[in-house]
């Protein structure tokens, strides 16, 4: 009886300890939570070896609890899951968190976090989150993905305040995603010689966000 005491006390109290979240992150989530919507143009360069796209232009809008859209008339959005900005796709399911210490990130000293999802409806496996402690914001998230791959973010800010960032840079491996080349707009060549050369092919993303409005 007594050591089927002490299991059950070690077990719950592992238990609580591991379902706590970081306060940090906590503080980094109800920021963006408290965003109702916004809106913004996007300017969008696509640099990826078998690719030769210009520069692509567009606009975002979000709506609590509905996401994103991205709308142009010449282009999609690839890889989405980069440029998920208010994060409704890491926080939806249950998650914990694990304190992997500090880092100089991007010239900023950050709280480096594993984000470890507790439910299998998760499509990540877990992600790795750079976060300001003294703005409270994320600097660089790393998504490992349960079947495309992993995806590097970096962000940056036009101003001290700002929740949202206006730079992204999104760093991803092209061979774990679907690529719709008919669909990546006009004047967009493709190598599709290159294309199919054995080897792995990495993408990046460099997405601007001007005139957003955001709204509380």
């Amino acid at each position: 009886m007594k050591y089927s005491f002490l299991i059950i006390s070690w077990f719950t109290f592992f238990n609580s300890y591991g379902q706590q979240i970081d306060q940090d992150l906590a503080n980094v989530r109800g920021r963006l939570d408290s965003i109702e919507s916004f809106t913004a143009d996007i300017v969008m360069d696509v640099d990826i070896s078998f690719i030769n796209m210009p520069t692509k232009h567009g606009k975002v809008s979000y709506q609590r609890g509905k996401g994103s859209k991205i709308s142009s008339k010449d282009f999609i959005m690839l890889p989405k899951r980069g440029l998920d900005l208010t994060m409704e796709d890491i926080f939806k399911y249950p998650f914990i968190t694990v304190q992997r210490g500090l880092e100089n990130t991007e010239g900023v000293l950050c709280k480096v976090l594993n984000i470890i999802p507790t439910s299998e409806k998760a499509d990540f496996s877990i992600a790795t989150i750079h976060l300001d402690q003294n703005t409270s914001r994320i600097i660089k998230l790393q998504v490992s993905t349960k079947k495309e791959g992993v995806y590097t973010s970096l962000l940056s800010y036009s101003n001290a305040k700002t929740i949202l960032p206006s730079l992204i840079e999104v760093l991803f491996e092209v061979s774990n995603i679907k690529i719709p080349l008919q669909f990546l707009g006009k004047e967009t060549e493709v190598d599709k010689e290159a294309m199919k050369e054995d080897g792995a092919k990495t993408g990046r993303i460099l997405l601007r966000l001007e005139q957003m409005v955001i709204v509380p």
